[in-house]
């Protein structure tokens, strides 16, 4: 098991840096960079990506607070004035893929470019980036999941628990691997968004699972799911689908 700990924060003399904020600002960059050397073997237009993140950062960031609220909507119904507090935390990334989603779309649209090509380009760095910026979610353990006694469980104050932050890191780090490997054999493109979509989708899926049912605060849930899990099953089917129109032929 893993021992347990706590960095939230980091000070640089009179400065304090929230770690999570830290952690995912650089897998935000990092993931941006690798996007856009991606971009530069496509032959596409490297200022394009640079730009896109900027909006897409700000439409991920404003859909993850709104899904983040339907998680607990009794928390934020008693103080709506809490979702503009963002510095209290209170984020989800299956939001930030929707919102990242819908102003990306609208973003390379009015760019007149390729909307497909360059969100394939633009997902390939996902992976990184999400590896990154949940080890802040790690170092935090803001994500505890069920009691076990599972080898990577984190022995938490109240026992050893699944930690939702180290294992979506870990996936994140594989299945960029596995893009990397994708990337040699010169695949289709649009296949980095499909593999994506699925393989994403399912693994949040099962893991969600996994979420602790048994702390302070417990994740609300519709006919027995989260809401990140009704999401997850609309990539699995978003990922088949554009699987069926546009990788499975042979032409």
């Amino acid at each position: 098991m893993i021992p347990y700990f706590k960095f939230t924060t980091l000070s640089l003399g009179p400065i304090t840096i929230q770690v999570w904020g830290l952690m995912v600002a650089l897998g935000i960059l990092c993931a941006t960079w690798v996007a856009v050397r991606m971009a530069r073997s496509r032959g596409q237009n490297e200022k394009i990506i640079w730009d896109l993140s900027v909006w897409v950062i700000a439409g991920a960031f404003l859909m993850a607070r709104v899904f983040h609220a339907i998680y607990e909507p009794g928390y934020y119904l008693a103080d709506p004035l809490e979702f503009f507090r963002i510095w209290h935390g209170g984020f989800s990334v299956m939001g930030g893929f929707l919102g990242a989603l819908i102003v990306g779309v609208w973003f390379l649209r009015k760019k007149h470019v390729d909307v497909y090509a360059y969100a394939d380009t633009v997902i390939f760095g996902l992976p990184l980036g999400l590896f990154i910026g949940r080890i802040g979610c790690f170092l935090i353990h803001d994500h505890p999941g069920t009691l076990t006694d599972f080898a990577l469980g984190v022995n938490y104050p109240d026992g050893v628990r699944h930690d939702h932050g180290l294992y979506l890191s870990l996936n994140g780090l594989i299945l960029f691997l596995v893009f990397l490997w994708l990337m040699k054999r010169k695949v289709k493109t649009g296949t980095y968004i499909v593999v994506f979509l699925i393989w994403y989708g399912t693994v949040r899926f099962f893991l969600d699972f996994l979420r602790a049912t048994d702390g302070a605060i417990v994740d609300t849930r519709y006919a027995s799911l989260t809401p990140a899990q009704y999401l997850a099953i609309a990539m699995v089917v978003g990922g088949v689908c554009i699987w069926k129109r546009k990788l499975s032929s042979k032409h």
